[in-house]
């Protein structure tokens, strides 16, 4: 089991080879949250993930003889780039198995930094057995994407750098995988302030450690935004250390992870992952938990689909309310639509989309129903544009 020499022994390791990001109050979520939180801004690597760290830690540990040979890892995403980064500056050969669903631009990026990909599989399960018999029959070096301690310990040095900028943190909240970063974090901070509380986040639809940890049995789900921390199977070495330096589990919904995601993206004006938010989303579900607490974040990762990312930010848009569905009741006769439209738009609000329903209605035939898309400033608005409606005899409502 790893110990604090072998983190700090990674820190003197990883100097000048990765960045010391900034760990900074955000006064915003602070006032809105009830608690101080500080935020590692672990998106800002080069390769916008954490997973270097450990990557680099593993790599400039092998032999001469390991060097000549190369590496080769699993990952669809930001282990992949960390190895394969890495590997490039250190002139040794990467091949990295990806899924063949891998997005292209993970794909592109990865060889981008010089790697050997290969495609294979429909499942990280079917990908990671491959990697395997790729290691076995070229004699390469397996560097696993979380249950290995030297790429434990490098992702521990987040803890190190944490707890120099702000030492008197009394609570680190962090996501969960397969469990590397947090095994790595749990080392080095429990040495350096037993007293500290260590939360471990999970997704609910991937609860695989926080099952191992806590003996419940919630179902796996088939997919996540958080897909950073979608690991079906817990490691084994990662698994021990949390058992033993880890306070306490929580899980988060994907509306909790998504409004995350847009408070970072608003408030800081920093883009991360579904992973890089779950630790924000659990102190904002369990904010009694954490009230008047200091609370370390770390915005583990920033690597998002932008379509994803604006499926995210618009149904963020719809549950605070600016945007809007509306369905005006009218007569069928002409200039009804024109009517409607100069209410809405006196009443301040924009359209974004119109809807005229003729045939699936239930309303009189010579009626019409009409549904909005609007853009407004909150829900107050949206009931002073029904409001405006209702005054000039339309009904309108919600939709």
């Amino acid at each position: 089991m790893i110990a604090l020499q072998d983190v700090i022994e990674a820190a003197a390791r990883l100097q000048g080879q990765v960045l010391n990001t900034p760990c900074v109050e955000s006064r915003t979520l602070s006032q809105i949250t009830g608690a101080q939180l500080f935020l590692k801004f672990e998106n800002l690597q080069f390769t916008a993930s954490f997973k270097e760290r450990g990557a680099c830690n593993r790599l400039m540990q092998l032999s001469p003889q390991e060097r000549q040979r190369g590496v080769v890892a699993m990952s669809a995403g930001n282990h992949a780039q960390g190895v394969a980064f890495h590997a490039q500056r250190l002139g040794l050969r990467a091949v990295i198995v990806m899924p063949r669903f891998t997005p292209g631009v993970k794909v592109a990026r990865t060889r981008g930094f010089g790697a050997e990909v290969v495609l294979h599989g429909d499942t990280l399960e079917e990908a990671r057995s491959h990697a395997y018999a790729l290691a076995d029959s070229q004699q390469l070096v397996f560097v696993h994407p979380y249950d290995d301690e030297a790429v434990a310990a490098g992702q521990g040095t987040i803890a190190l750098e944490m707890l120099q900028a702000v030492p008197d943190l009394d609570t680190l909240v962090i996501a969960v995988g397969g469990g590397g970063l947090i095994a790595g974090m749990a080392t080095a901070a429990r040495a350096l302030q037993p007293g500290i509380e260590i939360i471990g986040v999970q997704a609910a639809r991937f609860p695989a450690m926080f099952n191992a940890i806590k003996g419940t049995h919630h179902p796996q789900g088939t997919s996540t935004i958080a897909e950073g921390i979608a690991v079906g199977r817990p490691g084994k070495i990662t698994q021990e250390i949390i058992a033993q330096r880890v306070d306490d589990m929580l899980l988060v919904d994907e509306g909790d992870i998504e409004q995350a995601i847009v408070m970072l993206l608003e408030i800081e004006k920093t883009l991360v992952e579904g992973a890089g938010a779950a630790g924000l989303a659990a102190v904002i579900k369990h904010a009694a938990r954490f009230q008047g607490r200091k609370v370390g974040l770390v915005l583990c990762g920033g690597n998002i689909d932008p379509l994803l990312l604006a499926a995210i930010i618009e149904r963020g848009m719809v549950r605070a309310g600016r945007l809007a569905r509306i369905r005006v009741s009218a007569r069928d006769v002409p200039g009804v639509l024109a009517h409607i439209t100069q209410v809405v738009a006196d009443a301040g609000a924009n359209i974004d989309e119109v809807h005229h329903q003729r045939a699936f209605t239930l309303l009189a035939a010579q009626n019409v129903e009409i549904e909005l898309v609007i853009q407004t400033r909150g829900p107050e608005h949206v009931r002073a544009v029904l409001a405006g409606l209702q005054s000039v005899g339309f009904e309108a409502a919600l939709a």
